[in-house]
C-alpha cells in the first residue's frame, strides 16, 4: 500500500514538472511572438524609452538575445529553475525574485483567508441545500449563490466596501492596516502573521479589520460554484443505497448527511476547492487595486501600467505555479478521501 501511495505521489509530482515546463514554453513562445528582434525585447527589459543603443546592444550580449531561440529557451528554463527571473524595471537593482518576495506574502495570506471563508460557507450551504432539496432552505440557498456567482469581482468589492465602510461605518475601505500604527518587524512577510508572531495585538487587530473586506470579497467569488457543486454532489451521495441503509440502521439525519455522504461526495469537491483557490490568485489582482491593498495584484497593476517585462512574466509564473500547486495538492487529497484513487 506504501508503495502505491508512493508511485502515486511520484507520478502526480512528475506530471505537475512537466507542465511547469510547457508553462514556460508558452510564455516563451508568447513572448517571442509578440516582440520578434533582440533589439525590441532590449528596449523592453531595459524599461527607459531614451534607453542608448550602447545600453541596448549590452543588453543583447548579457541576456544572449541574439542566440538561437531553442538557446534561449533552455537558457529561460535554467534560470526559472535557479531562481533567476531578472531585475525588476522598477525597483531597481532589486532582483524580481526579491521584489515579490515583498508582495506575495501579503496576497498569500489575503487568498488563503478568502479562499478558506468561502470554501466552508459554500461546502455547508451546498450540504444544507442538498439534505432539504426543494424546500425553502434549498430555494434561499439557489438565489444567493446565483446572485453571487453572476456578480463581477470588482463590484462585489465595491458593494462591501459601500455598506460596510460608507454606509455602516463599521470596517475600514482601503489599506492592509492603520498607516499612522508602528509596523512589527518583518517574520514571513505577512501583516497578520507577523503582528501576531511579534506579540502586537494593536496592529494585529488593525489588520484583522482591514482584511475582512476584502477576503469577504474573495470568498464570495468562490462561494457561488461551490455551493452549486456541494449541492449536485451531495444529492447524487444521498441517492446512493448506502445512504438509505444507514438511514434503516436508525442513524440520525446529521450523522447520514456529514458522516455517509459527505465524505464520498469528496472527489469533485476538492477539484473545486483547488481551482477556486488558483481562480482567487488571479482574482486578487482586482480585489488589491479596488482595496488598495499593497500585494501582488497591486504589483501587477504597476507592471502593467510601467509594461515591466520581468514582473509581468514573474507574475504570469507565479499565478501558473499557483494553478499547478493547487491541483497537485488536490490529486494528493484524492488518495486521502478515497484510497481507490492511489492505485489509478
Amino acid at each position: 500500500m506504501v508503495s502505491n501511495v508512493a508511485l502515486y505521489i511520484l507520478r502526480r509530482s512528475i506530471n505537475a514538472v512537466i507542465t511547469l515546463i510547457l508553462l514556460l514554453l508558452l510564455l516563451f513562445v508568447l513572448l517571442h511572438t509578440i516582440v520578434r528582434t533582440p533589439v525590441g525585447l532590449a528596449r523592453i527589459i531595459c524599461g527607459n524609452p531614451h534607453c542608448s543603443n550602447s545600453a541596448i546592444q549590452e543588453i543583447i550580449s548579457k541576456q544572449g538575445l541574439a542566440n538561437p531561440l531553442w538557446v534561449q529557451f533552455f537558457a529561460y528554463i535554467s534560470n526559472v529553475f535557479h531562481g533567476n527571473l531578472g531585475t525588476d524595471t522598477l525597483y531597481k537593482p532589486e532582483t524580481e525574485l526579491y521584489v515579490l518576495s515583498k508582495f506575495l506574502p501579503i496576497t498569500i495570506e489575503l487568498v488563503l483567508t478568502g479562499s478558506i471563508i468561502g470554501v466552508l460557507i459554500g461546502i455547508y450551504t451546498g450540504a444544507i441545500a442538498a439534505a432539504n432539496r426543494n424546500r425553502y432552505q434549498d430555494y434561499i440557498v439557489k438565489v444567493v449563490y446565483l446572485t453571487t456567482w453572476s456578480a463581477p469581482l470588482f463590484l462585489v468589492g465595491f458593494v462591501a466596501q459601500l455598506i460596510f465602510a460608507y454606509w455602516l461605518n463599521l470596517l475600514p475601505a482601503t489599506q492592509i492596516a492603520n498607516p499612522f500604527l508602528p509596523v512589527p518587524r518583518v517574520i514571513t512577510g505577512a501583516p497578520l502573521v507577523d503582528s501576531l508572531l511579534d506579540g502586537d495585538w494593536t496592529y494585529f487587530y488593525s489588520v484583522v479589520q482591514h482584511l475582512i473586506l476584502p477576503a469577504l470579497a474573495i470568498a464570495v467569488a468562490g462561494f457561488g460554484i461551490t455551493t452549486r457543486l456541494t449541492r449536485a454532489s451531495m444529492i447524487d451521495a444521498l441517492d446512493r443505497d448506502y445512504v438509505k441503509l444507514a438511514y434503516m440502521k436508525g442513524l440520525s439525519k446529521n450523522k447520514v448527511v456529514w458522516g455517509t455522504a459527505f465524505r464520498n461526495a469528496l472527489i469533485p469537491i476538492i477539484t473545486l476547492i483547488a481551482l477556486t483557490f488558483a481562480l482567487a490568485v488571479g482574482g486578487a489582482v482586482i480585489i488589491e487595486d479596488v482595496f488598495s491593498y499593497y500585494g501582488m495584484g497591486y504589483f501587477t497593476v504597476q507592471a502593467i501600467y510601467n509594461f515591466d517585462y520581468n514582473a509581468i512574466l514573474a507574475v504570469t509564473l507565479i499565478v501558473g505555479i499557483a494553478v499547478i500547486l493547487a491541483n497537485l495538492v488536490a490529486d494528493l487529497l484524492y488518495a486521502v478521501a478515497d484510497p481507490r484513487v492511489r492505485l489509478t
